[in-house]
């Protein structure tokens, strides 16, 4: 048990008001929240203040713990992760997931995807609507300088959301501020530099005895955002050492810019006589738009399905094919694969087929 003594002066005001300012944005306030707790020095600390700042407004507090089985040690990160839920008497919650690799996007991508199927299904069971993630200023900075390399967009250099909306899709599927998406996503600490988790700890460790796990991955360069870790961002901070201040601000700037973008998308959609659930659309009133608005009316079709964005190949590829057909569909039929879905053109209306 930890000391009275901590529960009374532990913990980092910056990160704490971090905390009680996103469950104040909210709509509602919550009936309780959850931590997405790995064991590691990051998602630990966002444990330890999260208990913190639950004790002192009555709100309870989870943990989930997702066991990918991956790594040899994975077993013990659990039971380490089960001990500091313990220390902070908070619940906690683990569940062992499978990742499928088969799908062609590489491991990390997989096992993100299995990590976020499985905090959902711990949701469900615990009755949890809110699930707190600990990614940082180092975190975002990362994201978009990945997505920068592989040619995002707007939408994608706006990188993690503060809040965020899904229920077991990946981070493409995922929509921002939209509560019919299913599970809340809150990450307090998008705006906080690292340096202050590490100190909290070491503090915490001093006090407690408990020490967070390491997982060697984080070092291995033949994953990407390790390799950008190990290999970029040295160079990076001793070149520029606000970049990461930088580009999470770049991020924040292109949510803004997305998320007018979506404006005009929704107006748009709603001048393509589109069916009542949204599943399909008029392909002449479709091409009464601008080249660039036909592309930005199609990503957002896909992403009210709940579908991956497409290359920018593979969209270039689907806007000709669309301009191509006869505007009633006479000369022949569309249908084009993506993820589960088929997108297909019969009679004049695009439309999904599942």
């Amino acid at each position: 048990m930890l000391p009275e003594a901590f529960w009374r002066d532990f913990g980092s005001a910056p990160l704490l008001a971090a905390i009680a300012e996103a469950v104040a944005a909210l709509p509602a306030k919550p009936g309780r929240l959850a931590v997405a707790l790995s064991g590691g020095t990051d998602s630990a600390m966002l444990a330890v203040h999260a208990a913190l700042y639950a004790r002192g407004h009555g709100l309870p507090v989870h943990c989930f713990h997702i066991h990918h089985g991956l790594q040899a040690p994975a077993d013990r990160w659990r039971d380490h992760a089960h001990d500091l839920a313990q220390m902070l008497e908070l619940p906690c919650h683990s569940l062992t997931v499978s990742v499928a690799l088969s799908g062609g996007d590489g491991i990390e991508s997989a096992a993100r995807d299995a990590r976020y199927r499985g905090l959902a299904q711990l949701a469900r069971q615990t009755g949890v609507r809110h699930i707190l993630l600990a990614h940082h200023r180092g975190d975002q900075a990362e994201t978009v300088l990945l997505r920068l390399l592989r040619g995002a967009g707007p939408t994608g250099l706006a990188a993690m959301a503060p809040v965020s909306y899904r229920d077991g899709l990946d981070d493409e599927g995922a929509r921002e501020g939209d509560a019919s998406q299913g599970l809340c996503y809150m990450r307090p600490w998008l705006d906080m530099d690292r340096s202050l988790l590490l100190a909290q700890a070491d503090a915490f460790a001093a006090i407690s005895g408990w020490s967070p796990v390491q997982d060697p991955t984080n070092a291995d360069d033949r994953y990407t955002r390790a390799a950008v870790r190990r290999r970029l961002a040295p160079e990076l901070n001793q070149r520029w050492p606000g970049w990461q201040a930088s580009l999470a601000r770049h991020a924040r700037q292109s949510a803004e810019i997305a998320g007018i973008l979506e404006e005009v998308a929704e107006q748009d959609f709603a001048t393509l006589d589109p069916d009542p659930d949204g599943g399909g659309f008029s392909l002449a009133a479709w091409r009464r738009l601008s080249p660039a608005r036909q592309a930005l009316v199609l990503r957002h079709w896909l992403a009210l399905a709940g579908l991956r964005m497409p290359t920018d190949a593979r969209l270039r590829d689907w806007l000709r094919q669309l301009r191509g057909l006869h505007a009633l569909g006479h000369d022949r039929q569309m249908r084009v694969k993506h993820g589960s879905a088929w997108i297909r053109c019969v009679k004049g209306r695009v439309f999904l087929e599942r």
